[in-house]
């Protein structure tokens, strides 16, 4: 059976939940409508979380996004809606959800959304220091 829109969300269980690793999902070909003139708006949808215990399953979320293509939405509620159906599916630890919408009449739009779950604090990030010679040049 071929794939469909669907506003359903599937998930599966986190395979390293005792890690905060980063997700980085990018869905190039976004589009809903334009509420006011039913015209269609094409954006670039990123979404980076740290999983708790479900991660989002890619298929449901390309289905998910695909069903955007008919309604019509304002940039900042879509993001924002977007953002909550993924907090609510997944409950991550933290996930922040950044829509590009192409130029329409001159202006670019984009809407940066996040969401950190209580009591969670990122790890701080580890700097190493840059390697005084390539590994190319310690052939001798």
């Amino acid at each position: 059976m071929p794939s469909q829109p669907s506003k359903t969300l599937e998930t599966f269980d986190n395979p390293a939940p005792e890690n905060d690793f980063a997700i980085y999902i990018r869905v190039p070909e976004f589009t809903c409508l334009c509420p006011a003139t039913g015209q269609p708006d094409f954006a670039e949808i990123h979404i980076q979380y740290v999983a708790d215990g479900k991660c989002v399953e890619l298929k449901s979320l390309k289905n998910y996004m695909w069903s955007y293509r008919d309604e019509g939405a304002f940039h900042e509620a879509v993001t924002n809606r977007i953002l909550a159906d993924l907090v609510a599916a997944t409950d991550p630890r933290y996930m922040r959800l950044t829509s590009y919408f192409n130029v329409r009449g001159g202006v670019y739009t984009t809407v940066v959304a996040e969401h950190r779950k209580p009591g969670w604090t990122p790890p701080e990030p580890v700097h190493l220091p840059a390697p005084t010679r390539s590994p190319l040049d310690m052939n001798g």
